[in-house]
């Protein structure tokens, strides 16, 4: 029987959490505020999987922790070697998380065009988003309104937090491009067309 590790830290100033288990991501969260970033994670975790709170870390916590560090600070991080514990999720869900995980550091797409590639509708998109068990590292904040303003975001800190990461990731890029993704095409946009307000 698989047991959730549940583990929190602080990471270059914010608190990171990671639920783990058999090699597998089950959930990540992450803010400002110790309490709020454990009650989210706890709310994401599947209800038949039994958890506890460690305090010392395995190897893949370990390597979660650090990531998530890593994305809030803009860095580039790749995730490839995590495996996302995602059956629990509606089948929409993990499409749109899954073209999600393609959008690029310095990049951002729009609820529409996620949808547009993914199936579904822009407030579908929107859903999907603000329940997203794994941010940032599946990166929730590089979805932005289609008039580039920011738009929502249930990370810790919210669109303050949002706007803040999306700075550190900006790599200066000038044009849109597109990205494949299972048959379909992803438009991205520059981190730079976003805006404020």
């Amino acid at each position: 029987m698989v047991v959730i590790c549940v583990c929190c830290r602080r990471v270059a100033g914010f608190w990171c959490a990671a639920a783990v288990g058999d090699g597998r991501v089950f959930a990540t969260s992450f803010g400002l505020d110790e309490r709020r970033v454990l009650g989210g994670l706890l709310e994401s975790l599947p209800f038949n999987v039994p958890f506890q709170v460690v305090e010392e870390q395995s190897g893949l916590s370990e390597k979660v922790l650090t990531a998530i560090g890593l994305m809030v600070a803009g860095e580039g991080v790749s995730v490839e070697g995590f495996r996302f514990e995602m059956s629990h999720l509606p089948k929409y869900s993990q499409r749109v998380l899954g073209f999600l995980l393609r959008v690029p550091v310095g990049y951002v797409t729009t609820y529409g065009a996620l949808a547009k590639a993914a199936g579904g509708s822009a407030r579908a998109v929107g859903n999907v988003m603000a329940s997203n068990p794994f941010a940032p590292l599946i990166p929730c904040h590089r979805v932005v309104r289609s008039d580039f303003s920011l738009g929502g975001f249930g990370g810790g800190g919210g669109v303050e937090m949002k706007w803040a990461i999306l700075q550190r990731e900006n790599r200066g890029y000038k044009e849109p491009t597109t990205i494949r993704v299972n048959g379909s095409v992803l438009s991205v946009f520059p981190v730079g067309f976003v805006r404020k307000d």
